[in-house]
């Protein structure tokens, strides 16, 4: 199955690893240094021209997405349980 993170960029939901609020880049340093090694190998991707509201981690990439973590986790729910 596939997981629409907004724009035109859709992922396998095998590939998904995990899903955040944005916010977690600023409140906690593991996520922030996470983020900022992504960074560095050029592993990171925004999606589309709006501000990003979730932080998307797959197997490979890390994506900022302009759809909501809970909608986001929602549509990962409904393929995962095939509902």
């Amino acid at each position: 199955m596939y997981i629409h993170l907004g724009g035109e960029k859709i992922i396998r939901s095998s590939e998904l690893v995990a899903i955040f609020d944005v916010s977690i880049e600023k409140s906690s340093r593991i996520s922030k240094q996470f983020v900022s090694a992504a960074k560095e190998n050029k592993k990171v991707e925004s999606i589309g021209e709006e501000e990003a509201k979730s932080i998307v981690v797959t197997k490979s990439v890390v994506y900022y997405s302009p759809i909501s973590s809970a909608t986001l986790k929602k549509r990962s729910k409904t393929f995962s349980t095939g509902l």
